[in-house]
């Protein structure tokens, strides 16, 4: 095993000279913090357990008490845990994240996902000599189902390491996948766990690739799909680590800095078990995936002695050397290549309502207007349980059998951003479309946003359909509206969108290889060219074809495209390519961070969020609240009951959205 650690072995190392050192850092009034860091850091952890042993023996005094004694906080916390063995720390968060009242599934899930067997059976052993008790016995108390039972197995750290690899036994794996989720009816959980948790990295690396082949979608989509909860979470950290340790760890971290708050137990966890193992694995990840170093990415997070330490543990930054490198071209062109070759099975949150009476529909929504009063439960209760299509037939035989036109009585009667939402659900998809293109138009400011994320993430029968409702509705075209509220080459691109012409056709390995070619010759033209260039593929070229361009183009510039589109290009121009390269890459998860900063922060984008949640929820919402729990780390859900909550105080509003959003992850 090839370790490419930031803390190594010093060399000359004396640990008595380094213990009186610490001790003299430690007497008298205060303490030299600065030293205290500085020689920590620079030790390995074998050095570190013979300074304590030395310590001992020239003062008579236990090291680690002195340093919780003279040192305070996060600070102390961090150095405290760098002066343990790994397996001990180790110990030590499992019991932490089991003991007391509540569990910490999280620690459980990234300390059990990412160990190898002689680190798992290292912490059994510590865990037992630290607390007097089995580890095993204490997960099994403090968890259950599926999510137990993975645990259970992982913990016996018997994981295949030989490295050997058995074709046919492949294959087996891959159809057993496949046939335990996708092929039928309810999961086969207990197939995932045995091959999930006892196969070897280099075997499951092979049924990854088969799992594709056979299903047209990758194993973690089918993750997400099939399974649910901790479990589900679990699963996905499993597989995440068979193919990239460090990238798992890169996208932890990120999430322990991100946002308002630092996840300090995380981050300390993280930085200390890697140090000496992967962390410079871990920063070109990091880079590749943020744009950002991990160095830069502490340094604006933390402060004091706390991130000096940090700092020392990670080891440099990242962003001082240059633009790119080689590794991060690879693991690019891997998640290129991935996307290329996985179909992606899109799921609705909504779905047509069976045993569907538009008739007793029509008949209750005007009882719940009629007389004093709207009875808004059962409004929502309709409007949102239904498909577009059968909400279009309540319309109709609403005016039918009453008489009454259904969209000016919902209007009349309710308010605000409940109004807005409902009206939404009942216009058909491209009246509200347009609608929504017609709004971000409208007054004094363009939403330049919404723009680009409604003709980027439509298809072009979408889009000619829009269209059409836009000239019905306002009586000019869309076209002409684009050009009168945006100029440049950012209407430019706008006018090339709103033509619904992008191809549909499946990718062409020849065409891909000269599209990816002139975007890279691109590249180094003036500014102008360069984004005519991409223009005039990425706005025409199939979402499947633009994969494969895409993927090699890292090999013919080695670079990545969201690279060079950040770097190179600004304002509205840079934010509509860059979202078409997210949209290429993964829809899902391009709205899923719309949604995101749609609700975060001060005041809720309300607008974004009722677009998002009406025109998704009958196409790709399910996918897109999976997306929203990865990256974010909470769900869709939950995240809409804390954000809508001020200026909501009836909850009518958030029921409906929590109704369109489907359900709890």
């Amino acid at each position: 095993m090839v370790f490419r650690g930031i803390i190594t072995d010093v060399p000359d190392f004396d640990p008595s000279t380094d213990a009186e050192t610490l001790y003299n850092a430690m007497k008298g009034m205060g303490s030299d913090k600065e030293a205290i860091l500085d020689l920590v850091t620079s030790r390995s952890n074998v050095q570190r357990q013979e300074i304590i042993a030395a310590y001992k023996c020239n003062f008579g005094q236990d090291l680690i008490e002195d340093l919780k004694y003279e040192l305070t906080g996060k600070f102390e916390r961090l150095i405290v845990s760098l002066m343990r063995t790994p397996a001990y720390h180790d110990a030590k968060e499992i019991n932490d994240a089991v003991k007391g009242a509540g569990t910490n599934e999280k620690v459980l899930i990234e300390v059990m996902a990412s160990r190898n067997n002689q680190q798992i059976q290292d912490m059994v052993a510590a865990y037992k000599d630290a607390y007097g008790s089995d580890i095993e016995e204490d997960i099994i108390a403090d968890t259950s189902g599926h999510f137990k039972k993975t645990l259970i197995v992982l913990l016996q750290g018997t994981r295949d390491e030989s490295g050997v690899v058995d074709a046919d036994l492949v294959e087996q794996d891959a159809q057993d996948l496949y046939a335990a989720g996708e092929e039928q009816w309810g999961t086969d959980e207990a197939k995932f766990i045995m091959i999930l948790g006892n196969r070897s990295k280099t075997h499951l690396h092979m049924v990854f690739d088969a799992y594709e082949k056979i299903g047209e979608t990758t194993i973690e989509d089918s993750i997400k799909n099939e399974l649910s909860g901790d479990f589900e979470r679990l699963m996905l950290a499993v597989v995440q680590c068979i193919r990239s340790v460090p990238m798992f760890y890169a996208k932890r971290l990120y999430k322990s800095m991100k946002g308002l708050g630092t996840v300090d137990n995380t981050l300390i966890r993280i930085m200390i078990s890697r140090s000496e193992i992967d962390m410079l694995d871990i920063r070109e990840c990091f880079r590749l995936l943020y744009e950002k170093s991990l160095y830069n990415m502490i340094k604006d997070d933390t402060s004091g002695d706390y991130k000096r330490t940090l700092l020392n543990l990670c080891g440099g930054d990242d962003d001082l050397a240059g633009e790119f490198f080689p590794e991060a071209a690879q693991i690019a062109y891997k998640m290129w290549e991935t996307s290329a070759t996985t179909k992606v099975q899109l799921r609705p949150t909504l779905r047509p309502a069976h045993d569907f009476d538009p008739a007793a529909d029509a008949q209750a929504l005007r009882k719940a207007m009629k007389g004093f009063g709207t009875d808004e439960d059962t409004i929502i209760d309709i409007i949102a349980q239904k498909s577009n299509a059968q909400r279009q037939e309540i319309r109709q035989t609403f005016k039918s059998l009453l008489g009454r036109d259904l969209m000016k009585d919902l209007k009349s009667e309710l308010s605000k951003n409940l109004e807005r939402l409902i009206i939404g659900l009942m216009l058909t998809p491209a009246e509200f479309d347009a609608k929504m293109m017609k709004k971000a138009m409208e007054g004094a400011g363009t939403d330049e946003h919404a723009l680009i994320e409604i003709l980027v993430t439509r298809s072009s029968e979408q889009i000619l359909a829009m269209n059409a409702a836009y000239q019905a509705g306002y009586t000019k075209s869309m076209e002409e509206a684009i050009h009168s509220d945006t100029s440049g080459l950012f209407c430019r691109i706008l006018v090339s969108l709103a033509q619904g012409a992008r191809e549909e056709d499946p990718a062409n390995e020849e065409r891909a290889n000269a599209d990816a070619q002139e975007l890279a010759d691109a590249c180094n033209a003036d500014s102008d060219d360069m984004e005519n260039k991409f223009m005039s593929i990425l706005c025409t070229r199939s979402f499947p074809h633009l994969r494969r361009v895409f993927q090699e183009f890292v090999r013919y510039s080695n670079k990545d495209i969201e690279q060079i589109i950040k770097k190179e290009m600004s304002g509205d121009v840079k934010n509509a390519f860059y979202a078409i390269v997210r949209s290429v890459k993964n829809q899902p998860s391009y709205l899923a961070d719309r949604l995101y900063k749609a609700m975060k922060g001060l005041g809720t984008d309300d607008r974004a969020l009722i677009r998002i949640m009406v025109s998704r929820s009958e196409i790709d919402l399910f996918n897109i609240r999976k997306e929203f729990k990865e990256t974010h780390d909470v769900s869709l859900h939950e995240f809409i009951q804390v954000e809508t909550m001020i200026g909501d105080t009836s909850g009518d509003y958030r029921k409906t959205l929590q109704l369109l959003c489907g359900g709890e992850d």
